[in-house]
């Protein structure tokens, strides 16, 4: 029993060296100290006799079996030497982790600026692209009605082009024509004008000319040029007349005593819808024609008027 009253003794002196080492270190005299100390608080003031006998019955136990407290103390304060190069370490270590932790809160709050100011970057990139599909979708709805207007423009023009070819249709006109269809002889003399039919059709375009009647028909207005030409032989002049609606305009006419006749002559003529133009040959003149289509009648237009 008295053996295990230096036990708990034992506990608390080791505990307090502890403490002591790791705050600062005791050395063996303080330890001693420290010792006396604990055996005051553990035997409180007594009469000379009670502490003499105590003394000696702690002593007496403690050497029993308990190993010198001295060199158990020494022990400890090498060890708690040795763990406090580890505090230390162990300190530096954490303090190093610790700025590396400060380093890298700052690199992490560095990075969340630039998140930050990737994210504003990409919210204005998203609200330019949400103005560009706009534009675009806006810019697809006007292709669309450009389509359906050119589209449209389309057929106005083809419409026009074939309003325009059938006009340039109706302008191409052009006729020309011999007198006698086949064989050869004398045309006239007769008492009085007679118009003369140009049987023979070498061209006749729009067919405004009737070979049948010999009288061409203007199917729009505009500036005409007609020619005709004449061949007879003597003693009977040659004379024809270029008529406009019954009215003479230019003649070719030709007369000697002898041989052949020959004369031909032109005109422009202004003509309005309907206007006829034909040849007539003059009473008692007398014209020869054969194979050879010495007299012709000739006509075509040189453009339209308004």
């Amino acid at each position: 029993m008295k053996a295990l009253v230096c036990i708990p003794l034992l506990l608390e002196t080791f505990v307090f060296v502890v403490q002591q080492q790791v705050d600062g270190g005791l050395n063996e005299n303080e330890i001693s100290r420290q010792i006396s100390s604990e055996d005051g608080r553990q035997n409180p003031p007594q009469t000379d006799t009670l502490r003499a006998e105590a003394s000696t019955d702690r002593q007496q136990y403690c050497d029993l079996g308990i190993p010198d407290i001295h060199a158990a103390l020494r022990e400890l304060t090498a060890s708690v030497t040795e763990q406090k190069g580890h505090i230390r370490e162990l300190t530096a270590t954490v303090t190093e982790e610790k700025e590396k932790n400060r380093e890298l809160t700052a690199t992490v709050t560095e990075q969340k600026g630039h998140i930050r100011e990737l994210t504003a970057t990409v919210t204005e990139e998203k609200e330019k692209n949400r103005e560009l599909t706009a534009t675009v979708t806006e810019q697809n709805g006007n292709i669309r009605e450009l389509t359906a207007t050119v589209t449209e423009q389309n057929g106005n023009i083809r419409e026009l082009r074939e309003e325009l070819n059938k006009k340039n249709e109706d302008r191409e006109i052009a006729f020309s024509a011999g007198l006698m269809e086949s064989g050869s002889g004398h045309i006239g003399p007769f008492t009085t004008e007679i118009t003369l039919t140009y049987k023979k059709v070498f061209t006749n375009i729009g067919n405004a000319y009737n070979p049948i009647t010999g009288v061409f028909t203007a199917p729009l207005k505009g500036a005409y040029m007609f020619r005709i030409s004449v061949y007879g032989y003597a003693p009977y002049e040659a004379t024809a007349v270029i008529v406009k609606n019954g009215e003479h305009v230019v003649i070719a006419h030709e007369y000697q005593d002898q041989h052949q006749l020959n004369s031909s002559n032109g005109v422009v003529l202004i003509l309005e819808v309907g206007d006829v133009v034909c040849v007539r040959l003059w009473s008692n003149r007398r014209i020869y024609d054969s194979h050879n289509n010495h007299n012709t009648f000739s006509g075509f237009l040189l453009f339209p008027l308004r």
